[in-house]
């Protein structure tokens, strides 16, 4: 009998069908990713999948009954997914809760200036980034904003072959030499990321004639002045879309991975999913990058509210089943985890972090330093959720975020525990988290979404 526990590496594993499978559904993942790269994007895209399978907007359901596959949108920037079981909603829900929003650069209120013969955009990181990354790559700029007669004009521009991209410059080497000495977060300051938007002026114009020249074009192309970018909503992200990265093509470069990978994983297990026996949600917020504040991140009523419509419409509302609804439901709180990487190998303890290509991630807990912030899932749960994996064979894997002492960070976990619901953390490990473009084996995604089928089924 072998008592010790040894990984497994996935490409060794999987079989020719789920092979076969794996490269389908990554070239899905792939052009999700390239068509989701903003919350906003993400929430129209999950929604149109979703409207092609069968989901209606619970907002126009006067009643609902077991097998109904329903949608609820928050503010355009985040949504949840429900298909309803067959057991009465107070005995619990199985919920895969994850976040569409990555780390990016945000336009500033008012953002165009002149300087230098060139036009820019000032710039407001978004989240956890190490602010060098952002220099010297093209760029694109995707968001809404609102013209002086109310319409809402859609921004998406740099993402195609054909038009223009965007850049923060960087100073040469050959004059880095007291840049050289700076620490790493040091190197670029927050108020040097602003991105070149053009440098062509208007020939009648001797007063900011670059940046006039750029409202012309911008007011010809959107018919915005101004004026309207102080009420605008637009985001600076990468401009290249995924590739396949490796001579064999087994891992997928790409801006968001975090955390859209286990988005576009619970996503497609969820449209898989008819006739539970339990409830089953798939959770898509917004904001985790910044603590899932505001009305569309996770510590929002928004979660609360449509789990009210719902058993309004399915059985009556009662304030006590709606409690126990809560209480009783399951999670896997659905976020990237850390890979280990041996080029870094002294941040990381390498019995507990997670190895490229060995399956879906658990991790236990998040937190920092002796667990701050953390869910802590319990044993009792854990085994039910090996168990659901081991039912389906999916290759499951353990790991923490690096060393205890190294840094840390968190996930929607502890929001959605205060309910008193069973939650752990399971997600995809990965390689340059939070880098303008993030890396993952494709057979770790494809395992992500096995165990998220495997849960909704068996848990």
């Amino acid at each position: 009998m072998d008592l010790e526990y040894k990984k497994q590496n996935s490409w060794k594993v999987l079989d020719d069908s789920q092979l076969e499978e794996l490269e389908t559904l990554s070239k899905d993942y792939m052009n999700f990713l390239d068509k989701a790269k903003t919350e906003r994007l993400a929430t129209d895209e999950i929604i149109r999948r979703a409207k092609d399978h069968g989901f209606l907007d619970l907002n126009e359901q006067e009643e609902i009954k077991a097998g109904d596959k329903l949608y609820q949108i928050n503010h355009n920037k985040s949504l949840a997914l429900f298909v309803i079981g067959e057991d009465d909603l107070e005995n619990g829900m199985n919920i895969v809760g994850s976040h569409i929003d990555s780390p990016r650069l945000d336009l500033k209120p008012n953002p165009m200036y002149e300087e230098g013969e060139m036009a820019y955009f000032k710039t407001h990181y978004y989240g956890g980034v190490k602010k060098y990354h952002w220099t010297n790559m093209p760029l694109a700029l995707c968001g809404v904003a609102y013209d002086k007669d109310g319409n809402k004009i859609e921004i998406n521009i740099g993402n195609n072959e054909d038009e223009p991209v965007f850049y923060i410059s960087e100073l040469l080497i050959h004059l880095s030499k007291d840049l050289s000495q700076k620490k790493a977060y040091e190197v670029i300051e927050a108020e040097q990321l602003n991105i070149i938007i053009g440098s062509k002026p208007l020939e009648e114009e001797k007063e900011n004639p670059i940046k006039k020249h750029i409202l012309k074009l911008i007011n010809e192309k959107y018919n915005l002045k101004e004026e309207d970018f102080l009420i605008a909503e637009i985001e600076a992200v990468p401009a290249q879309n995924a590739r396949e990265v490796g001579f064999d093509r087994s891992m997928i470069a790409a801006h968001g991975h975090d955390d859209r990978v286990c988005s576009f994983a619970s996503l497609s297990a969820i449209l898989k999913i008819d006739n539970p026996k339990k409830t089953t949600v798939s959770l898509f917020m917004d904001k985790e990058e910044i603590g899932s504040t505001g009305n569309t991140g996770m510590e929002s009523q928004f979660f609360e509210n449509a789990v009210m419509e719902v058993l309004d419409k399915k059985e009556g509302f009662d304030y006590l089943k709606f409690k126990r609804s809560l209480s009783n439901s399951k999670v896997l709180s659905a976020d990237v985890v850390c890979a280990y990487d041996p080029n870094f190998k002294d941040a990381y303890e390498i019995t507990n972090t997670a190895l490229v290509s060995h399956g879906v991630t658990i991790a236990k807990y998040t937190g920092s330093g002796g667990k701050g912030g953390s869910n802590d899932a319990n044993s009792e749960y854990l085994n039910e959720v090996r168990n659901a994996f081991n039912k389906d064979k999916v290759n499951w894997q353990v790991g923490e975020l690096g060393k205890t002492d190294q840094g840390g960070g968190g996930t929607i976990a502890y929001i959605l525990a205060k309910y008193g619901m069973q939650v752990v953390d399971c997600g995809t490990q990965m390689l340059s988290m939070h880098a303008p473009v993030e890396l993952l084996s494709k057979t770790d995604f494809y395992e992500t979404y096995r165990a998220y089928k495997s849960f909704f089924k068996n848990i």
